[in-house]
């Protein structure tokens, strides 16, 4: 099953996303996150403080489709944290490459996240980054407007979808109850 947990910044995606998990001790943990400075390195201290420590982690800032595919063995639930992250990575990385083709690699990556789903709980966290201002840079605006495809995307292949206000989840999509 697919769980995709969206918000704003510092809205408890994290913690929420981590609470999903705490039925079981069987969790791969997929980080996407650089780091790149020391508030970035705080940062993650912070998160890998936050997390079980029999939980095992796996940084992968780029091949999210193969991390997720390489820890469905033996996990009983999967956590990605999270897909912003590793859209800005993904597109500093494929900078020189065409919208186009930069929107053909997102939709694979998804597309194996989508697939490896029906084997595992995977639990995907990304962030709402279109409630803002107009980003002042065609690139922000690219990747604002990449970043929502991408939600959109990975939203419309999960069975659940949380949207998290002020610390609380609010769901978006649930399965139907019934059949319907």
């Amino acid at each position: 099953m697919l769980t995709l947990i969206l918000g704003g910044a510092r809205s408890g995606k994290s913690r929420f996303a981590q609470s999903l998990c705490s039925t079981s001790s069987k969790v791969a943990y997929i980080a996407t996150a650089r780091i790149g400075d020391e508030e970035m390195r705080a940062r993650v201290n912070r998160h890998r403080l936050e997390r079980p420590s029999n939980w095992m982690t796996v940084e992968e800032p780029l091949a999210i489709g193969k991390a997720v595919r390489g820890n469905v063995p033996g996990y009983d639930f999967i956590l990605l944290d999270c897909l912003t992250l590793w859209l800005s990575n993904l597109a500093w990385e494929r900078r020189a490459d065409s919208p186009e083709v930069l929107e053909q690699v997102v939709l694979d990556e998804l597309s194996q996240l989508a697939s490896v789903s029906v084997e595992t709980q995977l639990i995907v966290v990304s962030n709402e980054v279109g409630c803002g201002i107009v980003p002042e840079s065609p690139v922000g605006r690219q990747f604002r407007d990449l970043q929502g495809w991408a939600n959109q995307r990975i939203a419309g292949q999960a069975q659940v979808v949380y949207q998290m206000v002020a610390g609380i989840p609010v769901v978006v999509k649930a399965p139907m109850k019934g059949g319907m």
